[in-house]
């Protein structure tokens, strides 16, 4: 167990950098509280100093993780000129990644599952997904304002196919689907759907 006395936010961060991973890879349900304390290298008692329960720690990871995603995308989102391609650019830098997505996707495919269950991880995620949404409706606006994105397409619409996307890369991961070789396809025929203009009936 580790000696050294941090203040209590640097703890509450150190402990949820060391047990996202944990959970991504054990599940909420597979995951026990000693677990989670030895990973974090703290007490059990020092655990619950930060976190009321194991499901508080658990939505706590789902924050933390979103906060990664979101810096993940906003980097990626400055380094693209073109706002044709930044619905792309993310959905891309997500895939991409080799911290955020090992950590994120399965926990996300974990809550869903768990929401059946638990009331409390269901009203999470349907918030969580919402805030989610929120981001990319947003991404897809400033695109279309910055004449990028047709402006007869709908961003909340958009903004949930782009999610339901996010959710199929998950499930590739869990099943193993094999749609590596079909993403750039997929990529592409998405950028061209909101670049197009709409054709007049």
């Amino acid at each position: 167990m580790s000696t050294t006395r941090l203040p209590a936010e640097e703890r509450r961060a150190s402990v949820l950098r060391s047990v996202c991973g944990l959970y991504a890879a054990r599940s909420f349900r597979g995951t026990t509280t000693a677990d989670i304390a030895r990973e974090a290298g703290v007490t059990e008692p020092v655990l619950y100093r930060h976190f009321a329960s194991k499901r508080d720690l658990y939505l706590a990871c789902m924050d933390w993780s979103w906060e990664r995603v979101q810096e993940l995308w906003t980097k990626r989102l400055a380094a693209e000129p073109d706002p044709g391609l930044w619905l792309s650019a993310i959905g891309r830098a997500f895939v991409e990644s080799e911290a955020e997505r090992p950590v994120v996707s399965p926990m996300w495919v974990q809550a869903l599952a768990e929401a059946r269950e638990d009331p409390e991880i269901a009203a999470y995620m349907r918030t969580h997904m919402r805030d989610v949404h929120a981001y990319v409706a947003g991404v897809i606006r400033r695109a279309q304002e910055a004449r990028g994105v047709d402006g007869a397409r709908d961003p909340d619409a958009e903004a949930w196919i782009f999610i339901a996307l996010g959710l199929l890369t998950m499930a590739d991961e869990v099943v193993g689907t094999d749609l590596h070789d079909a993403w750039p396809a997929i990529r592409e025929s998405r950028i061209d759907w909101l670049r197009a203009p709409l054709h007049d009936s």
